[in-house]
């Protein structure tokens, strides 16, 4: 086993598309990767030369040399769960995107059934393991319709941090954007991507989340062009600013799932976290 030269297990196998670190490295845990023949553990290392296998499956090495590196956005519905396979048999994300030309996609982070919004989808572990590591401080956004009064006390203590179950959690910004009476839209930035976080956040200072909607990811933003249901493909300044984002070169090309120059890969990419405020004020009807 090549466990003194090359690279960590988990990260040659997310840049071959096979998942996430965060999944692989529970398949390492779990006895199903083996290189040369021999089950690995956590720590282990290997080259593209190795035989490298995934639960029993085998691993060309013309993948682990690199392919293309493709990322769509998806707009989810309300309704929809972020799993291959669901036991309940309700639908997925996975049901409506097309099938990526190399490796398999990846999902930034995940939205809970009841929520809506941007979904990042990659064949690229490595860039899929930083878009969600805390250390690279990308920052997610989210449209949220609260039920009750919300005081201006309330928008200070989650400003400054509201202590959950598994720990302190804190908005980087709250905006009001809209809505009136007992049902008010907010706008809120958050860098971390907790399970139900934002809803939690909200019920602890005493209010109810009734809609949640992601609507920027980092550099990323939901146009309103893409509808509930719709994915599309990034655009190449969206791609160079997802990439810088991360640290990341463009070290590998970019492969396009739709067909160049169709309408769907002529979307632009708009500005900032203000511009998405406007969008969202013009369309909060859709």
């Amino acid at each position: 086993m090549a466990d003194q030269q090359g690279e960590r297990l988990q990260k040659l196998l997310a840049n071959a598309g096979l998942g996430s670190r965060r999944e692989i490295e529970q398949w390492i845990r779990d006895g199903l990767v083996k290189v040369n023949g021999k089950v690995a553990k956590l720590g282990d290392r290997a080259v593209a030369s190795d035989e490298l296998s995934v639960d029993g499956r085998p691993v060309g090495q013309q993948r682990l040399k690199g392919h293309e590196r493709f990322v769509i956005l998806y707009n989810k519905p309300e309704g929809e769960v972020v799993t291959r396979n669901d036991p309940a048999g309700r639908r997925t994300v996975f049901d409506r995107l097309p099938k990526t030309p190399q490796g398999r996609w990846i999902t930034v982070g995940r939205l809970d059934i009841n929520s809506s919004g941007l979904l990042l989808l990659t064949n690229d572990g490595e860039l899929a393991n930083r878009l969600m590591h805390p250390k690279y401080n990308i920052d997610r956004e989210y449209a949220v319709r609260v039920h009750g009064h919300v005081s201006e006390d309330m928008v200070r203590q989650l400003v400054s941090g509201v202590m959950l179950e598994d720990g302190e959690a804190r908005f980087e910004d709250v905006v009001q954007s809209g809505g009136e009476g007992i049902n008010q839209w907010f706008h809120v930035a958050i860098m971390e991507g907790r399970k139900r976080e934002v809803r939690r956040m909200w019920e602890a200072v005493g209010a109810e989340v009734s809609r949640l909607k992601r609507v920027r990811y980092g550099p990323i933003i939901l146009d309103s062009a893409v509808k509930a249901g719709q994915w599309r493909e990034l655009q190449k300044d969206e791609r160079k600013a997802l990439l810088e984002a991360v640290g990341m070169r463009a070290d590998r090309p970019w492969g396009t799932v739709v067909r160049p120059g169709s309408r769907q890969a002529k979307k632009k990419v708009h500005g900032s976290s203000r511009r998405v405020r406007q969008l969202w004020k013009r369309n909060q009807r859709d």
